[in-house]
């Protein structure tokens, strides 16, 4: 059975920093592509950023604030998310595809086949 399981959600103050972390089992996810999204209540399940065989993406509203990174030999992937902003408050989820070849619709959701449950980031202001 494949799960992904996040972690290292919370509440921090604007200007603040946190480290998400994905940890996967059931199968060897060093050979896919993983993503971030995040959800907002009353929003759509948004792109964060991506990680592929050779490259890694974000969307513009996070670019130079968030990385993305993994440690294959964990079977876990990390969103280091500084400078928040209220506006980055949401649940965020770790996904994963079934290849690591680049997709250019690496930003919708439809195109990730494992989800976690989401944690919970709270930026107060």
């Amino acid at each position: 059975q494949v799960r992904l399981v996040e972690s290292g959600g919370g509440l921090i103050q604007t200007g603040g920093s946190l480290r998400l972390s994905c940890t996967t089992s059931g199968r060897t996810f060093s050979s896919v592509a993983m993503g971030w999204f995040r959800q907002a209540p009353g929003e759509e399940r948004e792109f964060v950023a991506t990680i592929s065989r050779y490259s890694t993406y974000y969307a513009d509203s996070v670019k130079g604030r968030f990385t993305f990174s993994r440690d294959n030999a964990k079977n876990t992937v990390y969103l280091q998310m500084n400078s928040l902003k209220p506006e980055d408050t949401a649940v965020y989820y770790c996904a994963a595809r079934t290849t690591a070849d680049y997709d250019s619709l690496y930003y919708l959701p439809s195109r990730y086949a494992y989800w976690g449950q989401g944690t919970q980031v709270t930026v107060s202001s």
